[in-house]
């Protein structure tokens, strides 16, 4: 099991960044949550094989269609064991 932190900036709120976020953590089976930040950032926790992990980046390295992703920072992180993947508001 690998776990992930993520944090993309750019223009990734009011595009569906984190629904997209939560539809392709489902889609790979992943588990963990998706939630703006204050900052206009979107902050991303993701838990699952290391494989789905590294689809899951290449992902969040563009977003969804309307997003414009300018920064992308991913550091590996202790498991924390969640169930599903969830929006946190």
């Amino acid at each position: 099991m690998k776990s992930v932190t993520i944090r993309v900036t750019g223009k990734v709120q009011g595009v569906f960044f984190r629904a997209s976020t939560k539809d392709e953590a489902d889609r790979l089976g992943l588990s963990g949550f998706v939630r703006n930040e204050p900052d206009g950032s979107v902050y991303i926790e993701a838990e699952g094989s290391e494989e789905m992990i590294l689809s899951f980046e290449q992902w969040c390295r563009k977003g969804p269609s309307r997003a414009r992703v300018v920064t992308f920072v991913i550091e590996q992180s202790t498991p924390k064991g969640y169930v599903g993947f969830k929006i946190a508001r």
